[in-house]
């Protein structure tokens, strides 16, 4: 990466969506949106909902699968000069790790950004991001499917976050991406109906800053891996906070919906901050809290 600062998977498409407003070659890396191993329609419309500093989502992952996504969009990111993260997922272990075996040896795919927020349907549907030992096996499994660099993407509504960083640094993960969006619900009170098809989904933007920077805070305290700070980043301020609380990097999501730019505005105002407080690079930053 020539910068801390990536594009959030599911908000920037494949990169071709954005590619006329935005000069891929300036970010720090693009994370595309989920792949799975079979295409995927998603879920049925209302999708989304704005909130009070937020957009509640219910998506659904819908996706052209492994082999489409690779035929349809790879030419035209390895024209690009900018590292590619596939964020994959699956409903079970097995699909998780078909996925990686795949992306293992396809040339231009940098990282696998492994999405856990997903019901494993041979368990009952419990989410593989909030139960602890589904959280280790699959991790595991996918770990022993790549040698690709792997990057697991915690959930926030666990007990403990600490806990699931630590199982993914045992497991092999090279870096940590949180957080993934806030299982929230919106209701429409003239129908005193949800808002979104789905009933719940999950809620991104600057109304779960705060919270993100928290969880960010207590991860990076507790692995030595690299961690990459995710939620509702808007401006650079927003940004600096996670590096300060212990993030390496940052991911912009939400905010490139109202603002295409977002990300390479960031980037431009890391360097400004970096270059008023005389530091050398963004490391000199990395960690620099002061809570005492």
């Amino acid at each position: 990466m020539k910068n801390p600062v990536m594009v959030a998977s599911g908000t920037f498409g494949y990169g071709p969506e954005y590619a006329e407003l935005v000069d891929l070659s300036q970010l720090g890396a693009l994370v595309v949106k989920g792949i799975a191993w079979e295409p995927t329609r998603g879920n049925e419309n209302p999708r989304t909902a704005e909130t009070a500093s937020g957009l509640l989502n219910a998506i659904g992952l819908p996706n052209p699968g492994a082999e489409g996504f690779v035929r349809e969009y790879m030419p035209f990111l390895r024209q690009h000069d900018v590292p590619v993260i596939v964020n994959i997922w699956g409903r079970t272990v097995e699909e998780y790790v078909r996925v990686a075996e795949y992306f293992e040896g396809i040339e231009g795919v940098a990282a696998l950004e492994v999405n856990v927020s997903c019901p494993n349907i041979k368990e009952g549907s419990a989410v593989f991001g909030t139960d602890l030992d589904l959280f280790r096996r699959v991790l595991d499994a996918v770990r022993s499917a790549t040698a690709l660099t792997l990057i697991p993407k915690l959930a926030p509504n666990v007990a403990a976050i600490a806990d699931f960083a630590k199982a993914a640094e045992a497991s092999g993960a090279d870096a940590l991406s949180l957080i993934n969006s806030v299982p929230a619900l919106a209701v429409d009170v003239e129908t005193r109906r949800p808002k979104l098809a789905n009933v719940t989904g999950g809620l991104t933007g600057p109304a779960i800053h705060p919270l993100a920077v928290k969880l960010v805070w207590d991860a990076a305290r507790a692995v030595r891996i690299p961690v990459i700070g995710i939620g509702g980043i808007a401006t650079p301020e927003d940004a600096l906070e996670f590096l300060i609380v212990g993030a390496h990097a940052v991911a912009v999501g939400t905010a490139s919906f109202t603002e295409p730019r977002t990300a390479v505005r960031v980037v431009e105002g890391i360097d400004d901050y970096l270059q008023r407080h005389n530091m050398a690079s963004v490391q000199a930053l990395v960690g620099t809290f002061q809570c005492n």
